[in-house]
């Protein structure tokens, strides 16, 4: 840092020692010199939140621009230099090196650079970049050196601005040691976080994507956390890194597995693409049928084979099936329009059978008719799967009127039923005449008790006597 400051005896500027700024004129002079950019210093480390200002660094005071440094300093007709302090005035150096005025503007620099040292250090302080206490330090031997400066301007406001500097730089330099220190904290504890969540995925997880995408984020916002001395980062690194390395263990394990199952399926299924090409030409429809299905829950069965060879044997298994499978949807469809045939054929012969074939009248000639009838019927064949319920349905109609009618005739015609009916009557006349002998020998009790008796058999009688007339 450049220090304008003579602490040893009062400036003289003679004409061979003055500055080129000192020849210039007084409408140059007026115009302060070009404040040098702030110095850069070490760039502060990641903080949890926004920064305030101490409360004891107090404003920058307001200076009187040097184009008036009358206000503070003044060339006697002898050329000595006087600076006006609140104490009065001191000597400072002497010029002799043009006029009063150029003398006057060259001291008013000077102490523009060495305000531009002050004003360097504030903000250095207030940015809290760098060292305080080397600002502080700095501020110290500016300060120390300042009664002997060889400047004209508001020195004692400098002196305030420096004393500031000096006083809050420790105040400062603690707290960015505090927020350093919380920083390191809040940095070891993310990080222990992470470690520990990575520790879990390594030893639990089996979500492959979605676990080694967040070991990636993890890692990824590792790499933004600062902060953390290299000893405890150094420890927390190497867990993290077990971790990930457990993970991949686990993870290359699972899926070498997985690659020696799917070579399995892939074998077996190549053995059912055999199978099924096999019995892609058979034309026994049912049977075929069933053992393609077997070998479909075979294939589901099997798992995956290596993904860029398990379409291609689908395609395949699928062709074998797609060879059988048409084959026999065209055999089907021959056969369903010669079912269709059948079925107009069935229901014409229905027709004729239905109007021709009269048990009530003739039941020998509807049984020869309909024994003819089931002859045609067998002869004509199946018919479509929808029809044949109704079909058969009008066939064991006609059926059943020729075996409804052979009952009845039976049944007019049952000597045991008619034996029966007799054999009811026959009871019921001898209880009638036991009732009577009762009568006859005073027993009245007994004979009402006979003819009660009589009475039930009677009734069976004429209901075996009502059964054969209504048949």
């Amino acid at each position: 840092m450049t220090n304008p400051i003579d602490p040893t005896t009062p400036e003289t500027v003679t004409p061979e020692t003055a500055t080129p700024e000192a020849a210039t004129d007084d409408s140059a002079a007026a115009t302060p010199a070009p404040r040098p950019a702030p110095r850069p210093g070490p760039k502060p480390g990641p903080r949890p939140g926004p920064r305030p200002r101490p409360d004891d660094v107090a404003p920058t005071p307001t200076l009187v621009p040097h184009g008036d440094p009358h206000k503070f300093g003044r060339i006697d007709v002898e050329g000595v230099v006087w600076l006006k302090t609140s104490d009065g005035e001191r000597q400072i150096g002497s010029w002799q090196a043009g006029t009063i005025d150029d003398g006057l503007q060259h001291f008013a620099r000077k102490f523009d650079d060495l305000a531009t040292e002050v004003e360097i250090l504030e903000e250095r302080l207030a940015a809290r970049s760098g060292d305080p206490r080397k600002a502080q330090a700095a501020a110290k031997h500016l300060l120390d050196d300042l009664p002997n400066a060889a400047v004209i301007g508001d020195v004692s406001a400098l002196e305030a601005r420096l004393t500031v500097i000096v006083g809050s730089a420790d105040d400062v330099a603690d707290s960015i040691k505090a927020e350093r220190e919380e920083t390191r904290r809040a940095a070891i504890a993310r990080k222990e976080e992470l470690a520990t969540e990575a520790e879990q995925i390594g030893t639990e997880s089996t979500q492959w994507k979605v676990a080694g995408d967040r070991l990636r984020a993890i890692l990824d916002e590792w790499k933004t956390i600062k902060g953390v001395d290299r000893k405890t980062d150094d420890v927390l690194w190497k867990r993290y890194a077990k971790a990930r390395d457990a993970f991949n263990r686990r993870r290359g394990a699972h899926f070498a597995e997985l690659d020696r199952e799917r070579a399995g399926a892939k074998a077996r299924k190549e053995e059912l693409i055999t199978r099924a090409e096999e019995l892609s030409d058979s034309t026994d429809w049912g049977p075929t049928s069933a053992k393609f299905r077997e070998l479909l829950t075979e294939w589901k069965a099997a798992g995956r084979a290596p993904r860029d060879a398990d379409d291609a044997l689908w395609q395949r298994f699928k062709a074998a099936q797609d060879v059988f499978f048409a084959a026999r949807n065209a055999a089907s469809s021959e056969r369903d329009n010669e079912f269709a045939a059948n079925a107009t054929a069935k229901t014409a012969l229905l027709d004729e059978a239905e109007k021709s074939i009269d048990p009530a009248s003739d039941l020998e000639g509807a049984r020869r008719e309909f024994r003819s009838f089931r002859d045609k019927w067998d002869e004509i064949g199946k018919v479509p799967r929808d029809q044949m319920g109704s079909l058969e349905g009008r066939a064991r109609a006609l059926e059943k009127r020729i075996r409804d009618a052979e009952d009845a005739q039976w049944r007019n015609s049952d000597p045991e039923a008619q034996a029966r009916a007799a054999q009811f009557a026959d009871r019921a006349a001898q209880f009638e005449d036991q009732a009577r002998k009762a009568e006859e020998r005073g027993k009245a009790k007994d004979a009402a008790k006979l003819r009660e008796q009589a009475a039930q058999w009677k009734e069976w009688a004429d209901a075996a006597a009502s059964a054969i007339t209504d048949r």
